[in-house]
C-alpha cells in the first residue's frame, strides 16, 4: 500500500513537469516571431563557437598532415639572404650553400640519417604544342628518400646519370597530365626545359597539394645537370644549391641534428661570433608547434567574440521574459488565486527561458556544423567536429537560458495575487 502511494506520487510529479513544459512551449508558440528573434542571439553565438572551433581544428589538422607529408623528422637548411645596401633580401637569395656542404653533413653529422641537396627553379617545359611553367628540381639520389617520393612508373635517375650530367627527367602526375594531354605514355618521350631536350624516364606517385601549391606539378632532373645547364651560378667553392634536407632517425633527434649541422656549417663557412650565420635552419616540429599555437590563440579570440554574442543573446532572453511577465500579470494572478505555488510559477518561467535557449542552441549547433562542413569542402581541409565543442555549446545554451530566466521567473513568482488580478 505504501509502495503504491509512492508510485502514484512520483507519477503525479512527472505529469506536473510535463504540464509545465507543455505550457511553456504553448506560450512560446503563441508568440512565434518574438520567440524566434529572442533565439537569434543564442543561435549566432553557438553556431559561431561550433563553426570556428571546427574550422580551427580542421586547418590545424590539415597543416599537420601536410607537414607530416614533408617529414616531421626533417631539417631544412636554406641559403642566406643577400644584401643590397642596407636592404636584406629574402632567404635563399644568396648562394652560400654548396653540394659539398651536404656531403660533409652526411659524413660528419652522426645524427643525420639521410642528407640531400637540391636546386629549385621555375622553368618553361614544352612537349609538342603544350607549353607550361613547371617547378624544376635538380636533386641528388637521396631526395626521394627524404621527401618520401615514390615512382609510379619508370624509374628515378641513377648515380651514373648524376655523375655524367645526363639530360633525363622524372615528372609528377600533374605535369604528365598537362604535357601529355592525349594520354600517351610519357616514358621515353623528349620534353624541352628552357630549350634543352630531356628524356622522361619516370613518373612519380601523387603527393597532393600543400598550401595551395601542387606538389605533383614538378619535374626532377639530376642536380649536376641543372647546375651546369639551367642555373649556371656555381659558387667559387663548388656547386651552389638552394637548400639541403637533413633527415634524422626520429623526431627526438632533431635538436641534436640541428646542433651538429649548425656547428659544422659555421666551421666550413668560417663564421665566428658575433658574425651572423649565412644559412638558416628550420625544424618541421617547430613549425607544427608554432602554427598550433597561432591557431589556438586565434580560436580563443574568436570564441571569446562568440561568447559576447551569447551574452547579448542572454540579455535578449531576459528582456523578453521580463516583458512576458508584465504582459501575463493577470494570468499569473489567476493561477496563484486557484492554488499555484511559488515554485510552480518559478518553474513555468524558468522552463520557458531554458526552452528558448536550448532550442536556439540546438539550431545553432546544426548551423555551425553545416558552416564548418561547407568551409572544409570549399577550402580543402579536414572536417573536424569535436564532441567537446558540442557538449560545451549545449551546456552554454542551457546555462544562458537558466541565468537569463532567473530574475523574470522570481519576479513572476513573487507577484501578489490580488495586485496581479487588479492589473490591466
Amino acid at each position: 500500500m505504501f509502495k503504491g502511494f509512492q508510485s502514484k506520487k512520483k507519477s503525479s510529479r512527472t505529469v506536473s513537469y510535463i504540464e509545465i513544459l507543455s505550457m511553456a512551449v504553448e506560450a512560446l508558440w503563441s508568440n512565434k516571431l518574438r520567440t524566434g528573434l529572442t533565439m537569434l542571439g543564442v543561435i549566432i553565438g553557438i553556431s559561431s563557437v561550433i563553426a570556428i572551433t571546427s574550422v580551427g581544428q580542421g586547418v590545424q589538422k590539415g597543416t599537420e598532415q601536410q607537414i607530416q607529408a614533408l617529414g616531421p623528422d626533417v631539417l631544412s637548411v636554406f641559403s642566406g639572404a643577400a644584401r643590397s645596401g642596407n636592404i636584406r633580401q629574402g632567404i635563399g637569395s644568396s648562394s652560400t650553400l654548396t653540394w659539398d656542404d651536404a656531403k660533409a653533413i652526411a659524413q660528419q653529422a652522426p645524427s643525420a640519417q639521410i642528407v640531400s641537396a637540391y636546386l629549385q627553379r621555375n622553368a618553361q617545359v614544352v612537349y609538342g604544342e603544350q607549353n607550361d611553367s613547371k617547378t624544376v628540381y635538380g636533386t641528388d639520389l637521396n631526395y626521394p628518400l627524404v621527401r618520401d617520393i615514390h615512382i609510379h612508373k619508370g624509374r628515378f635517375f641513377s648515380q651514373e646519370e648524376l655523375d655524367t650530367t645526363k639530360q633525363v627527367a622524372v615528372i609528377g602526375p600533374t605535369a604528365e597530365a598537362t604535357l601529355f594531354t592525349n594520354g600517351e605514355d610519357p616514358l621515353g618521350k623528349k620534353i624541352r626545359i628552357q630549350g634543352e631536350a630531356y628524356e622522361v624516364i619516370g613518373v612519380t606517385e601523387p603527393k597532393g597539394s600543400q598550401g595551395g601549391i601542387d606538389r605533383d606539378d614538378v619535374v626532377f632532373i639530376p642536380l649536376s645537370t641543372m647546375s651546369a645547364r639551367l642555373v649556371g651560378n656555381n659558387s667559387l667553392s663548388g656547386i651552389s644549391v638552394n637548400g639541403i634536407l637533413v633527415r634524422a632517425g626520429d623526431q627526438q633527434q632533431l635538436d641534436a641534428v640541428q646542433f651538429q649541422v649548425t656547428n659544422l656549417l659555421r666551421l666550413r663557412h668560417n663564421i665566428y661570433p658575433p658574425q651572423e650565420d649565412d644559412f638558416r635552419i628550420t625544424n618541421q616540429a617547430d613549425i607544427i608547434n608554432t602554427f598550433t599555437n597561432i591557431v589556438g590563440l586565434f580560436t580563443v579570440m574568436v570564441v571569446a567574440i562568440a561568447g559576447i554574442s551569447l551574452l547579448v543573446g542572454g540579455i535578449g532572453i531576459a528582456n523578453i521574459m521580463l516583458v512576458s511577465v508584465v504582459e501575463r500579470t493577470r494570468e499569473i494572478g489567476i493561477r496563484k488565486a486557484v492554488g499555484a505555488t511559488y515554485a510552480a510559477i518559478l518553474n513555468q518561467f524558468l522552463t520557458e527561458a531554458i526552452v528558448i535557449s536550448t532550442v536556439g542552441g540546438g539550431i545553432g549547433m546544426g548551423t555551425g556544423i553545416v558552416i564548418a562542413a561547407a568551409a572544409a569542402a570549399i577550402f580543402k581541409f579536414p572536417f573536424v567536429v569535436s564532441p567537446l565543442s558540442i557538449i560545451v555549446g549545449f551546456g552554454l545554451s542551457f546555462l544562458v537560458g537558466l541565468l537569463a530566466g532567473v530574475i523574470p521567473a522570481r519576479n513572476a513568482a513573487k507577484l501578489d495575487p490580488i495586485a496581479a488580478l487588479r492589473s490591466e
